[in-house]
């Protein structure tokens, strides 16, 4: 079903990258530093023991689970909010779409409330029909549709997205693991440098293609339902 979509989009440039800077900000309140997306439960069987685990256990996430499926649900709901079509369907799927139940409410919640700070701070794009009419949101369904509506264009949407994620992964480790900043730098160095050939292949990838690979942490994040200790709620 096509939907009417006012003319919201701001001009490229200067204008997309601070939008960018600012929904991506650990400021922005999402949520993120909540969740350590298994991350905690790893850590505590010491499956992630030092840096070289810890760059290990994200770039998997980023090839393999959710670094690659958001990426692909956001170049989705940009290209359907860019057309004017409906999301329903790709947020019912993206929110069915995930491995345990503390991975779903990390994707929920986060969208929840991505939606309720757009609504604050850039009510127009949050009351235009894509987003509005949406059901059970999604971070990364979020982030695309709101992203397409402002005019940014889908590659900067991935790149930024999957660096905030990266980055907020390592922020969790360091407060998880007997790891310094010095440490946590050299892991953002390191995957950073990965993230834009990770989204040439994403810009290719059929989305039909999504799927998850990513067992262990499917495993870590069932196994941290239940650890009596923690932190995070993922």
């Amino acid at each position: 079903m096509r939907i009417d979509v006012p003319s919201l989009r701001v001009e490229g440039g200067e204008r997309g990258l601070l939008l960018l800077q600012a929904w991506l900000s650990p400021a922005f309140p999402v949520g993120g530093y909540s969740y350590s997306h298994g991350l905690e439960a790893a850590v505590e069987a010491g499956i992630v023991v030092d840096r070289g685990d810890l760059i290990r256990w994200i770039d998997g996430i980023l090839r393999f689970g959710a670094g690659r499926n958001d990426a692909l649900l956001i170049r989705e709901a940009h290209r359907l909010a860019t057309a004017g079509e409906d999301l329903c369907e790709l947020a019912a799927f993206a929110a069915a779409f995930r491995g345990t139940a503390e991975l779903a409410l990390e994707a929920g919640a986060q969208g929840a409330a991505f939606l309720k700070a757009l609504k604050a701070g850039w009510p127009e794009l949050a009351a235009a029909a894509p987003l509005r009419e949406m059901h059970a949101p999604t971070y990364a369904v979020c982030f695309g549709a709101a992203s397409a509506l402002a005019g940014i264009a889908s590659r900067w949407a991935m790149l930024g997205y999957l660096q905030a994620f990266l980055g907020n992964l390592i922020s969790a480790a360091l407060r998880l693991m007997p790891i310094g900043q010095s440490d946590g730098l050299a892991a953002l160095a390191t995957l950073g440098e990965g993230v834009p050939e990770r989204v040439d292949r994403f810009e290719l990838t059929p989305f039909e293609d999504i799927g998850s690979a990513a067992l262990m942490v499917d495993l870590m994040s069932a196994r941290h339902e239940t650890q009596y200790t923690r932190l995070f709620r993922s």
